[in-house]
């Protein structure tokens, strides 16, 4: 989709999995949707693809991917994988509750839940991903040229790290951005000056979603 010369991303977050459901860090461990995360992901799918996105790149994690294919099967677009737009990494966090992250990790925890971007069971921190996701994402619009959307599917923690990033936000601020839902995006467009967030956390997926970074 053309509209002038202003380039624009989605940033859609993938569809629930049952670790989503049941309040665990998955960082960069592979859990798979859930029966109500492929919902999310067909219906996300049908408002995503009247958008009219030019490419779909996508974290490589198969929560994601196997987003990204259901609107690959609206779109008729092919779906490129790219790790830059995988989830933080958590570390010795992946895999616990937020009762046991708090628990093991009282001070990182806590300075976690101030906005303080500290590094989580010795993983990365935000405005590391927002490095590395933000720099596939402008990869690939300097690649399909002015004008063009591009769709990045990717996980909440990594999108709310993009978008500050690419709002030049300090990272210890991105907590002021809130958490996308699961199959919600946000749009960023490049309007010659600067990049400007026009929707956040929009969409509607079916039944409940959770909004939790890394999880």
């Amino acid at each position: 989709m053309t509209t002038g010369r202003v380039r624009r991303v989605i940033l859609l977050r993938h569809g629930r999995t049952e670790w989503n459901a049941t309040g665990r860090f998955q960082g960069q461990l592979d859990a798979p949707l859930d029966v109500m995360g492929k919902a999310q992901a067909v219906a996300a799918a049908v408002a995503v693809a009247e958008m009219q996105p030019d490419a779909i790149v996508s974290s490589d994690l198969g929560r994601t991917a196997d987003t990204a294919a259901a609107v690959a099967a609206e779109t008729d677009l092919e779906v490129f994988l790219d790790p830059r737009l995988r989830e933080i990494v958590l570390g010795a966090w992946q895999g616990l509750t937020r009762a046991e992250g708090r628990t093991r990790f009282p001070s990182s925890y806590a300075g976690g839940l101030a906005g303080d971007d500290r590094r989580r069971g010795d993983g990365e921190t935000y405005a590391e991903v927002g490095a590395r996701a933000s720099e596939c994402v402008i990869e690939w619009l300097d690649r399909l040229g002015p004008g063009a959307t591009l769709l990045a599917v990717t996980h909440g923690g990594t999108a709310r790290a993009t978008i500050g990033t690419m709002l030049n936000l300090d990272a210890d601020l991105y907590w002021r951005l809130s958490p996308l839902g699961n199959c919600r995006w946000s749009m960023l467009a490049d309007i010659g000056r600067g990049w400007r967030l026009e929707e956040h956390n929009a969409g509607s997926p079916p039944a409940e979603e959770t909004g939790d970074d890394a999880r």
